[in-house]
């Protein structure tokens, strides 16, 4: 096989309400990706750092990001890169919000700073 799909494993194609994590993917990839959807306001992880950076790709909705001592409100369209050891966390706003978050690195390692 030249290629690899990977499924959610809720099974589910609506779209709504479920997050996924992916890590040491097939192939060599070398990143792990966590994809979420979510139609509720309010929802993000608390304040966390990685040792490596983290992409996310913004889908649908928006959500207000702390990447270090700034706020923004990242919306659907976009791309924001978290750098290396940098604190981060980010709340969806009340349309909800779709992302694909992608680490550069094959598994998750994350401390949480609150």
């Amino acid at each position: 096989m030249d290629g690899f799909a990977i499924d959610r494993s809720d099974g589910r194609d609506d779209g709504e309400d479920w997050a996924e994590d992916f890590e040491e993917l097939p192939g060599g990839a070398n990143i792990s990706i966590i994809l979420e959807s979510t139609t509720k306001e309010g929802v993000g992880p608390r304040l966390h750092q990685h040792p490596y950076a983290e992409t996310f790709i913004i889908r649908r909705g928006w959500a207000i990001f702390t990447i270090g001592s700034e706020q923004l409100r990242g919306r659907a369209g976009q791309v924001l890169i978290v750098p290396a050891n940098t604190p981060h966390k980010f709340s969806t706003g009340p349309d909800g919000y779709e992302g694909v978050h992608i680490h550069a690195n094959p598994r998750f390692v994350t401390e949480w700073l609150e």
